[in-house]
């Protein structure tokens, strides 16, 4: 049974595309031109990084970041910012009962941003800045598993990327759901990965309550059906993978 709920935070909660509008302007690029790179690199499977060594080789992301914010233009988001489904999914998943998180590689600064507007949401707030351990890397999830009080099997991770969330994610264990928007999901959505690895694909993250609930429901009918089992059917690969099989949309 899925008793928490962890989101990834740029494209899943966050829409990114005020911030990397604003680093197109501190590399004097065209938004437009950075926009269509951007894209190219991530099609091309590249790390997003690549984008700015395209424009102007040997950029330091960190160091710049200190620039901007030394210029007065530091990394920012705020609740206009947020897509429009978050802010209802929340309340909605609180009111389910579940254990909430959010957690995703971000700077320290952010986790400042992140507390600043759900600190009244959510259980957990996690950067990978201040883990000291980021995504793909599996340390990233260990982190996750250690400050969650629930088991692997029962922690759904909502991420909108296949090689950075699901894939990681569902190697330690956990439940995954993948989101369609940004352009990682928008590239990788209907990659062979995309459709087998999460447990849910959703639109929107106001699909999940009901779809955490018929898994729950899924998950405890098993548990009655094998009464000599203690554990949720996620406790093993095949039942795992026919439940998860059954919330995918064809």
């Amino acid at each position: 049974m899925i008793g928490a709920v962890i989101f990834d935070i740029g494209e899943c909660l966050i829409d990114e595309t005020r911030e990397y509008g604003t680093w197109a302007d501190w590399l004097d690029v065209p938004r437009h031109t950075f926009a269509a790179v951007f894209g190219a690199v991530i099609a091309q499977g590249r790390d997003y990084r690549d984008v700015f060594q395209e424009f102007r080789p040997g950029f330091d992301l960190y160091a710049e970041r200190e620039k901007r914010a030394l210029a007065g233009k530091p990394e920012w988001f705020g609740e206009a910012d947020l897509y429009k489904d978050v802010r209802p999914s929340l309340r909605q998943l609180r009111k389910d009962g579940l254990w909430l998180g959010i957690a995703g590689n971000q700077t320290v600064r952010a986790g400042g941003l992140l507390r600043g507007l759900f600190t009244n949401d959510v259980d957990l707030i996690g950067t990978s800045d201040e883990w000291g351990a980021s995504k793909p890397d599996t340390a990233f999830f260990d982190q996750v598993s250690e400050v969650v009080p629930f088991g692997n099997e029962e922690i759904l991770y909502v991420g909108d990327r296949v090689d950075n969330d699901l894939r990681p994610a569902v190697s330690v264990g956990m439940q995954t759901a993948l989101v369609h928007r940004g352009p990682w999901a928008t590239i990788q959505w209907d990659s062979e990965e995309a459709k087998k690895l999460p447990t849910f694909r959703v639109q929107s993250l106001l699909e999940l309550s009901k779809l955490i609930a018929d898994f729950n429901t899924d998950s405890a009918l098993t548990v009655v059906a094998h009464p000599n089992s203690m554990q949720a059917p996620s406790a093993t690969a095949g039942d795992s993978h026919q439940l998860s099989q059954r919330y995918r949309p064809v």
